[in-house]
């Protein structure tokens, strides 16, 4: 048998499966909800450096990312050009190419092109959580359920922020945005209750992260540039102190 085919019925991997792809859309709803309250609060930025609601919608459609959007929508309200917004966009998600690489460690052999793309359009940190956390080889219509509700929730949220400018208050914008944090929790405290090396490297990550918020140069760094460093770090030294088979 080949070892894309570890399904029943022969059927590879990567082939569509209704039972998945509603596992990722039940998976999604939470971050649904989670982008539609930190992006309305993103499109009142939007709405300040002059974008309409549609640029604001299909901005979030093309680049779901908070941190990567704020910036460009800073500098496009200074009048800065389009280089300087896309190299400041590229730093700002650079962590995302972390995990593009993770997850290219999970497609099973001969997983078709066009997957891995469309997944790679929207690789965020919800996302890729609720996807590296599934056991065995990826079935890209897991994630592509959890993106069908994400991404438009997202860019839906951007639209309403432009068009209800500061109408809600920003504590109460604030507030729905903790969802998010919570869906963390739900993504890490399951694999860290199985794998005490797990919930050692998040306690790691943890104090090192709060750490590098006070250190006298790591603090300096921008808080996406400080992820990837300890990203980087933690599971490299991770990866040579506990290895795990490719079998696993």
């Amino acid at each position: 048998m080949s070892e894309t085919k570890k399904m029943t019925n022969e059927r590879p991997v990567y082939a569509f499966n209704r039972k998945i792809f509603c596992e990722g859309m039940r998976d999604g709803i939470p971050i649904a909800l989670g982008y539609l309250a930190v992006s309305f609060s993103l499109g009142i930025a939007a709405r300040n450096a002059g974008l309409t609601a549609f640029q604001g919608f299909l901005a979030s459609l093309l680049n779901n990312a908070s941190a990567g959007e704020y910036a460009a929508f800073t500098l496009i309200a200074a009048n800065a050009t389009y280089l300087e917004v896309a190299i400041i966009t590229l730093i700002s998600n650079a962590r995302y190419l972390l995990m593009s690489c993770a997850l290219t460690q999970r497609f099973a052999p001969g997983t078709p092109f066009f997957h891995r793309l469309i997944i790679a359009y929207d690789v965020t940190d919800e996302l890729f959580g609720i996807t590296i956390a599934r056991p065995g080889y990826l079935n890209p219509f897991y994630t592509y359920g959890a993106i069908v509700l994400a991404a438009p929730a997202w860019s839906v949220g951007t639209a309403l922020g432009i068009m209800a400018g500061n109408v809600l208050p920003l504590r109460v914008v604030s507030a729905l945005s903790v969802a998010l944090y919570g869906m963390f929790l739900a993504i890490i405290i399951p694999p860290a209750r199985k794998d005490k090396v797990v919930a050692a490297l998040v306690a790691i990550s943890f104090a090192l992260s709060f750490a590098g918020s006070y250190l006298p140069v790591v603090s300096s760094m921008s808080s996406g540039t400080r992820t990837i460093i300890l990203t980087v770090v933690i599971s490299s030294a991770a990866a040579i102190l506990f290895p795990r088979k490719t079998e696993a």
